[in-house]
């Protein structure tokens, strides 16, 4: 590793299936170590079911409340400065629960690949898997998911 600044374009947020937006923080071919991205979620929503195969993710809440669900645990809340343990595997989601909107870090590690991704409630949120969402980073939401994710808040 060689010391470095890196500086992620906001242009490449992106919104997923799984009804957040993307910003890669830190993902590189050379530092299969780790990856970082920025999560965000809008109020009033929460996450599909996912889980991970293979690696270990981390949340750092940086801005917002929200409601976590991670392996068996009951659902906590969750405000900034928190971190979320999620062991490789687990299924996890998470809500937001406040007035603006929910802001955190995955840190996973190794790093994160479409590969791991394993969506666990797909009739809601469609089947399109990670390495499709970074196709365009105008990926968007159907109008039928919108219903969806709205009926369930």
């Amino acid at each position: 590793m060689r010391p470095a600044v890196h500086k992620p374009d906001p242009q490449s947020e992106y919104m997923t299936p799984e009804r957040c937006r993307i910003l890669e923080a830190w993902g590189r071919p050379n530092d299969s170590a780790v990856s970082i991205a920025r999560a965000t979620v809008e109020v009033g929503v929460t996450t599909q079911w996912h889980r991970l195969r293979g690696v270990d993710e981390r949340y750092v809440i940086v801005e917002g409340t929200g409601r976590m669900e991670v392996g068996d645990l009951g659902p906590e809340p969750v405000k900034p400065g928190v971190v979320v343990m999620i062991p490789a595997g687990a299924r996890q989601r998470i809500t937001n629960t406040g007035t603006g909107d929910l802001v955190f870090y995955c840190i996973c590690s190794p790093a994160f690949t479409p590969e791991c991704y394993e969506a666990l409630d797909c009739s809601e949120a469609g089947t399109a898997s990670p390495s499709s969402w970074r196709s365009s980073p105008t990926v968007r939401i159907s109008r039928r998911q919108k219903r969806a994710a709205a009926r369930q808040r």
